[in-house]
């Protein structure tokens, strides 16, 4: 066979592969497009999923004939004036987006240049330049992909449906208009407006924290905490939201280095390892990310579509994520997400109109309106109408037996309550409800839930989870004051590994002897294990350095053991703690009350689920339908 160049048009269809992959990728390029060119208002438009027609109009610096003509030529950039790929400044660089788009589309470009006083229009259709011709339009840039893919048939096939491709190119755009707060982004279907966000200037964190409300919703912003901190020139701001205010998966953590969304390892190993104190594996935290770097310490020319990145150093990123992350949620204090009340109250809600539908419950009153859910699962409508027939004199005598009075114990309990560490508050010295964020404890439900009053209302407490994170953040501390304890192997474990991963294990040798990991060189690829952390007791070694490994390899820090210590002082924390069905004084109730006040993080357990309900007085009334 013999070696030939390829000809132009199927190398831009190559380039096109790797940069054009769905009607996303092209609104992505173009939109960045017209940031880099200073425009304060984007709107797309999307026919079909983009399939169709994609239409983009910005107010941005424009072109002028000889600049649009240039524009549509392979590595032909404005962002690059001295060729440095090392301070790369702009969202764009490669000069390959409207070349590629052009090479499997028919693209027209219209553009008129600030201060100029004639438009011009560009056709490119499956890589065929047309001529530059005069045209009608204002300053700015409206570039115009119909029939997307239609030279490359065989790359329509793997397109999703047009719904599924819309929803792709919505998902870029949002993330775009987080990192861009002063530019007004609006999306179409052709029809109607889908999404628009308005621009706006002033402080920084304020105008995100309005942009990412406007963006995730009012419950995000009631429930995020600000992120702001700077070290050795490297600066992280943003917004995360309270542990228990948490997602089922990771798409809702948008991360962003130099205005540039990304999906990368090190950024999302960050906010895991920062909040896996407080969150259950199958939970993920809700945040947006902003992290500046100086331009010769990130290198974002690794990826053709620009989606991932490589810091320079690695471990100083990773450390200021988790440091900023974990102090603010240790400012938190035992705060737990606004949103807990509100699936309190929609549990407790009878479903009136239900019921109603089933002809089960009385008809509602004319005029009386019910914002309840009109489903309701099989077999329970005729359990919630008991729920809400009235109490019998035997059946109230039933159900306020599980309130004992104020200081009755059972004597049995003493050895159990000295060991809980409870303090000695007495019942008075809490009755002034006023005084304290989690009031006055006024009695406890079937031995396992905490009634509190407050100034403006009742908080409902988990004894048994508020008590596991408690001992959880003491044993914590002790830790950390003294140290990890370590025991000795009888017979020293020889660990075989890969001739790197044993290098790296060694090199980080001090690191984890801090964490109660002794171990040294024996021979190429293998260690030898002599002591480990006397908190984990028995442990599989092999599979504990083989772990430890694979995490260094991953992002250079020994996690894995952390993780792994952690977990046995959650399962300590657990069975140290105050059980459901353990009956307390009143002065136990008011110092465990009083401890959460004063413990970090105490407002969700070790697996992220709310240790209390707070409830206003209007909340409450709600429910009468007093309001």
């Amino acid at each position: 066979m013999t070696i030939r160049l390829l000809p132009e048009k199927t190398v831009n269809r190559i380039a096109a592969g790797e940069v054009i992959e769905r009607p996303a990728s092209a609104v992505k390029e173009l939109v960045e497009n017209a940031i880099d060119a200073g425009a304060h208002r984007i709107d797309v438009v999307m026919v079909a999923g983009g399939r169709e027609m994609i239409s983009i109009t910005d107010d941005g610096k424009g072109m002028t004939a000889d600049e649009l003509s240039l524009a549509v030529e392979r590595h032909a950039t404005s962002k690059l004036p001295d060729d440095d790929l090392i301070h790369i400044q702009h969202l764009g660089f490669r000069g390959e987006a409207l070349a590629s788009i052009g090479s499997v589309s028919r693209l027209t470009m219209t553009s008129r240049a600030w201060g100029e006083s004639e438009a011009w229009q560009l056709t490119v259709d499956a890589g065929k330049k047309g001529e530059v011709a005069p045209a009608a339009f204002n300053e700015g840039t409206r570039v115009d992909v119909r029939d997307l893919f239609y030279a490359t048939p065989a790359r329509l096939k793997f397109l999703k449906t047009e719904r599924t491709e819309f929803q792709q190119a919505h998902d870029i755009l949002r993330r775009l208009a987080m990192a861009h707060p002063q530019v007004t982004f609006s999306l179409s279907d052709g029809q109607r407006r889908v999404f628009q966000v308005s621009g706006a200037q002033g402080e920084l964190l304020d105008v995100r924290l309005r942009r990412l409300s406007a963006i995730l919703g009012g419950e995000f912003a009631d429930n995020a905490l600000p992120i702001e901190a700077d070290r050795d020139g490297i600066t992280l701001t943003g917004y995360a939201a309270l542990p228990t205010y948490s997602r089922g998966n990771a798409q809702h953590q948008f991360l962003f280095v130099n205005g540039r969304s990304v999906k990368d390892k090190l950024l999302t190993g960050a906010v895991r390892g920062a909040y896996m104190d407080y969150l259950a594996r199958d939970r993920h935290p809700v945040l947006a990310l902003f992290l500046d770097v100086p331009a010769d310490s990130v290198d974002v020319n690794v990826h053709p579509a620009k989606a991932e990145v490589r810091f320079k150093d690695a471990g100083a990123v990773r450390s200021l994520i988790v440091g900023s992350l974990r102090r603010a949620l240790d400012a938190a204090g035992h705060r737990a997400s606004t949103t807990v009340a509100g699936q309190a109250l929609g549990a407790m809600q009878p479903q009136k109109d239900n019921l109603i539908n089933r002809g089960v419950g009385p008809a509602l009153p004319f005029g009386q309106k019910t914002h309840l859910p009109r489903y309701m699962p099989p077999g329970m409508a005729e359990q919630s109408l008991a729920y809400q027939q009235p109490l019998t004199d035997d059946a109230s005598k039933g159900h306020m037996s599980g309130l004992p009075p104020q200081g009755r114990v059972d004597p049995s309990d003493d050895d159990e309550r000295s060991a809980a560490g409870f303090g000695g508050t007495e019942a008075s010295e809490a009755d002034d409800v006023g005084a304290y964020p989690l009031g006055a404890a006024r009695g406890q439900l079937h031995e396992t839930y905490i009634v509190a009053q407050t100034q403006d209302g009742i908080i409902v407490v988990d004894q048994h989870a508020a008590h596991e994170r408690l001992v959880y953040e003491r044993m914590k501390q002790q830790l950390a004051i003294e140290g990890v304890a370590r025991q000795g192997l009888l017979l020293p474990e020889v660990v075989e590994l890969e001739q790197a991963a044993a290098e790296q294990l060694l090199s980080r040798r001090d690191d984890l002897a801090e964490m109660g990991l002794i171990l040294d060189s024996f021979g190429d690829g293998a260690v030898v294990v002599r002591e480990v952390p006397a908190l984990l007791g028995k442990v599989d070694v092999k599979g504990l350095v083989r772990d430890l490994a694979d995490d260094l390899a991953e992002i250079d820090e020994a996690l894995g053991l952390k993780e792994k210590l952690e977990e046995v002082c959650a399962t300590m924390a657990c069975h140290g703690s105050v059980r459901a069905g353990r009956r307390l004084a009143v002065n136990e109730m008011n110092a465990l009350l009083r401890e959460m006040e004063a413990t970090p993080h105490s407002g969700q357990c070790n697996h992220g689920r709310p240790t209390y309900v707070e409830l206003k007085l209007a909340d409450i009334e709600k429910l009468f339908g007093r309001r």
